[in-house]
């Protein structure tokens, strides 16, 4: 009897036989052949489907790298885990021109790799909240007592010691970094101020707190800062394990060869605080950029590794901060109120029945400017096209090209090619009250600040005691929200000149779940020699805490604006320290 084999095209452990002995006699041979062939379809879609699985399982584990690296970033709301002894902790106390905060900050041990930097998170209470603190007024306000200052901030310190583990205080840097509100300050002032945290706080806390690490930062130096900070959360540092990422091929500055390195994409920052006004982003090899606006600098802890070598365009704007703003806005007004009321021989502004009408205040709402012993009333018309056209002479923009704000020049965007990050002011102005916070759209944005400024205040004063507003909106936010809408506004488009259709800038206050502020990047620039020092502990048997008071990881300040600053080599007997000079002009 006939026998039909099965066994062409596939492995030998698939082959097998179908007999007719085994069907009945009705069947005819056509139906017969009709069951062997829908056999053998079955045997072929089983190969087929097997290997679309097997191909996307493999496929989708391949995309899913990205996914999970950055996963684990949005997922990293543990406790940190205070017993683990391999767990190091690093503060910075930011004090600004409003009040003072202090971030712990945490890391694992370095996994030995000079090309990898240190994985420095937010350190989390045993409630998974992240360990910051905040008190008010700013540090600026003992100018004239500074020997309160150490007073001042003790909340925050013992705040900090009660978190990190006492066992570790002895080798946990502390930093206390200081920004515009101490800038402004004379230097005298400023040196009083720092002198009193150098002298009493060593007395009272056992942190690593030497002179370099009390200091009032440059504008430049915090939005490099900010820079690094955004740029490490969003993972640019790492190494490219996608097809899918945004890449750019970089020219290493100082490096012997010219070959480029194929590298992710950053992103730029803008950051508006109380005071002043930052952006940074990086620029090209080619590109010609004056050293006091230019900042170069190796995140990583061996120069000889240029992976880590980054070229970042920065500029700070003292006075362009949304409160800053405003102050000059309000002097202007006056001025020019009271002096053409002088001229004129009238009474504008200077009675509750004949008040300054203001476009950037919200509809109907009264205001007051003291001056002198004067007082100018103010009442606000809440007209958006108005105040941006009023406000738009303290650009202090030129006829030049390339520039920006107070004419200072500013390196050429490859906008299609290019992403921002908007910070402090620019988030808040459009979260806090607008709730139009991430994806920033132009058309949107001005719609909803018309329509805001142009809400009677009694209108808006009823949904602010609804709740309708983000929880942390105060009634100041509320009153100055019509102004900040057009500073802002103005700032990014006129003064930085992005187009009115850009969109790639993403208003934040957390990326991945995370806060992201310019001090998470100070952290990491101040501690990037530490993977090199645990190399050097596992060769070089000496004190840990000899090793960690060494001035290699105690470098006097960087002058960021382009002079050289040497650092001092590890002073340990028989060991001269890697080369960690940096070259005239870097930081």
């Amino acid at each position: 009897m006939g026998r039909i084999g099965i066994s062409c095209l596939f492995p030998a452990s698939w082959h097998f036989s179908i007999s007719p002995v085994g069907c009945p006699r009705i069947l005819n041979t056509n139906l017969r052949q009709i069951i062997v062939i829908s056999v053998l379809a079955a045997a072929v879609s089983l190969l087929y489907f097997s290997v679309v699985i097997i191909r996307n399982k493999y496929g989708r584990l391949t995309r899913d790298k990205k996914f999970q690296r950055y996963l684990a970033r949005v997922t990293d709301i543990e406790a940190t885990d205070t017993n683990n002894p391999n767990v190091n902790y690093g503060i910075v106390v930011d004090c600004g021109s409003s009040g003072s905060r202090i971030f712990v900050y945490c890391w694992p041990r370095h996994n030995g790799n000079p090309r990898d930097l240190l994985d420095i998170r937010q350190m989390r209470d045993k409630n998974r909240k992240p360990v910051v603190m905040k008190i008010k007024p700013g540090i600026s306000e003992f100018a004239t007592s500074p020997e309160k200052v150490s007073d001042y901030i003790s909340p925050l310190l013992n705040f900090a010691a009660e978190h990190v583990p006492r066992a570790k205080h002895k080798e946990t840097p502390l930093y206390i970094l200081c920004t515009a509100g101490m800038r402004i300050l004379p230097e005298s002032q400023q040196k009083a101020i720092l002198e009193d945290l150098l002298t009493d706080i060593p007395v009272h806390f056992d942190f690593l707190f030497s002179d370099s690490h009390a200091e009032v930062i440059s504008g430049k130096q915090e939005g490099v800062y900010a820079w690094i900070g955004i740029n490490f959360v969003l993972g640019r540092f790492e190494h490219i394990e996608d097809d899918d990422e945004a890449v750019v091929e970089v020219n290493i500055p100082g490096s012997e060869s010219s070959e480029a390195i194929v590298r992710k994409r950053t992103a730029g920052i803008l950051d508006m605080g109380g005071v002043s006004t930052q952006i940074a982003y990086e620029v090209p090899k080619t590109e010609e950029v004056a050293k006091n606006l230019l900042a170069e600098f190796n995140l990583g802890c061996d120069v000889h590794q240029t992976e880590h070598v980054y070229r970042v365009y920065v500029a700070t704007f003292l006075g362009f901060g949304g409160n800053a703003a405003r102050q000059r806005y309000e002097d202007r007004i006056f001025a020019n109120t009271i002096q053409k009321n002088r001229l004129l021989g009238k009474q504008n502004g200077l009675t509750p029945d004949m008040p300054f009408l203001d476009p950037c205040l919200p509809l109907d709402i009264k205001d007051e400017i003291q001056q002198n012993g004067q007082t100018l009333y103010l009442r606000g018309t809440g007209d958006f096209d108005l105040c941006r056209e009023t406000i738009q002479p303290f650009m202090n923009k030129t006829n030049e090209t390339q520039t920006s704000l107070n004419g200072i020049y500013q390196p050429p965007i490859h906008f299609p090619n290019s992403e921002f990050y908007g910070f402090s002011e620019f988030y808040y102005c459009t979260e806090d009250v607008l709730r139009m916070g991430g994806d920033y759209n132009a058309a949107k944005f001005t719609k909803a600040a018309k329509d805001y400024c142009a809400t009677k205040w009694s209108i808006l004063r009823e949904r602010f005691d609804r709740g309708l507003y983000a929880s942390h909106a105060d009634l100041h936010r509320l009153k100055y929200q019509c102004f900040k809408s057009a500073w802002m506004f103005e700032v990014f488009h006129r003064g930085f000149s992005f187009p009115v259709n850009y969109r790639n800038l993403k208003t934040a206050l957390q990326v991945y779940d995370k806060e992201v502020q310019w001090t998470l990047g100070a952290i990491l620039y101040r501690t990037r020699f530490l993977p090199l020092r645990k190399r050097l502990l596992l060769l070089y048997p000496v004190c840990p805490s000899q090793l960690l008071r060494a001035p290699l990881w105690n470098p006097q300040p960087e002058d960021w604006d382009g002079e050289a600053s040497v650092l001092p080599p590890l002073q340990l007997p028989g060991y001269a320290g890697p080369p960690v000079h940096p070259e005239p002009g870097t930081v």
